[in-house]
């Protein structure tokens, strides 16, 4: 009789314990999802307050600009003075708007990524709805936008590399469509991709830029039943996710 009761008593803590693990582990998880949340909102913080000074910077010296470029005209340098007008619009170009959507992450991660490949030299266009990808685990959600762009990028900086009159271009398209939170990266392509590689493999010494995070783009989307597409159209190579709402 009292090996039973010691056996129920087991199994009662056993079972109390279980949950408390359980328990533990959500709120460990919960934590953690709030200690990314608050880096990426002090880093935006941070990017912003970057952006802010280079505007102030520029409208101060933007007078200066103005005159000197007048003093050209006024001597009739109009070749210095296109040159001239030309830095100052780098300038501008360089100073990109701050994309805010709402979500902290993605506000992260678009404006690193997207201001890399600025400095790159790289146009970038971005279509970015305010989406919460509430579903997917934040480290998922990082490392499958972070691929997507980084292999996008690498792409760029490579066929520039290899041709300095390539004209490299970026878009980035974020939004919701027939059940979907849709992610659609393309960057232009000089010759194809997958004529040479169409299954997008990589290899330790030489490989094409996509092949690199492709393997880790399918597991994260197939991860939460999505889907992923990778195909080239118009001069550009795209790659997408679909995750479902």
């Amino acid at each position: 009789m009292i090996g039973k009761k010691t056996d129920k008593k087991y199994e009662e803590l056993l079972e109390r314990y279980d949950r408390l693990f359980s328990d533990y582990s959500e709120l460990e998880f919960e934590l953690g999802e709030l200690k990314i949340n608050a880096d990426n909102i002090e880093k935006q913080d941070e990017e912003i307050r970057a952006l802010h000074e280079s505007m102030r910077s520029l409208k101060h010296d933007m007078k200066n600009h103005l005159m000197v470029t007048l003093s050209y005209l006024n001597d009739g340098d109009v070749e210095a003075a296109r040159s001239y007008i030309s830095q100052i619009v780098s300038k501008l170009n360089a100073i990109h708007s701050y994309i805010e959507t709402g979500n902290s992450l993605l506000n992260h991660i678009l404006n690193e990524k997207l201001s890399k490949a600025r400095n790159e030299g790289i146009d970038v266009k971005a279509e970015v709805e305010n989406l919460s990808f509430e579903k997917m685990e934040s480290m998922d959600f990082s490392a499958l936008l972070s691929n997507m762009l980084d292999n996008a990028i690498e792409a760029c900086q490579k066929e520039k590399k290899s041709d300095g009159l390539f004209d490299a271009e970026l878009i980035v398209k974020i939004y919701q469509n027939k059940g979907y939170d849709m992610i659609v990266v393309k960057n232009k392509i000089s010759n194809s991709i997958l004529s040479s590689n169409p299954k997008l493999t990589t290899t330790k010494k030489e490989s094409d830029e996509h092949g690199k995070g492709i393997p880790q783009i399918k597991s994260i989307v197939e991860k939460y039943s999505g889907l992923s597409d990778f195909y080239e159209e118009e001069g550009f190579f795209t790659a997408c996710a679909f995750i479902p709402v």
